[in-house]
């Protein structure tokens, strides 16, 4: 009973991501779900690659949790609503406070790739779009 009640869960997390990741990204944007566990209580670990093109922007938008990543390669220029905009080269890490608007744009005339990890409300989905500025 705990193995379906486990995969039937885990079935569910993926399905409501995979919506909230395969809802139409910009033109080029690629987001590729890596895991998700259900863990700690009451919330999803989202690990996923975001692959943005020379020019695009993720859009303005918000989580239901904490946000931290990795950047693989090239840079990007993180902007959370409150704070001022950082850029961040291959190497370096950053944090999203829970629910906090921010977007990332590619910063020069390379592509860029960020490792993603979400802790998020499993009630709530994984992003929503966040009003223009």
């Amino acid at each position: 009973m705990l193995k379906k009640t486990v995969l039937c869960v885990s079935v569910l997390a993926l399905a409501g991501i995979g919506v909230a990741l395969a809802q139409q990204p910009p033109a080029g944007i690629k987001r590729t779900p890596l895991q998700t566990i259900a863990f700690p209580e009451g919330y999803n670990t989202v690990t996923g690659l975001a692959e943005l093109a020379p020019g695009t922007k993720a859009g303005r938008h918000t989580h239901p949790g904490v946000e931290t990543g990795y950047v693989l390669e090239g840079e990007l220029v993180l902007s959370i609503d409150g704070q001022p905009d950082k850029t961040l080269k291959a190497g370096e890490s950053y944090q999203i406070p829970a629910g906090a608007v921010h977007d990332a744009a590619v910063h020069g005339d390379k592509p860029m790739k960020v490792l993603g990890v979400y802790i998020v409300d499993k009630t709530k989905p994984l992003a929503s779009p966040a009003p223009a500025k």
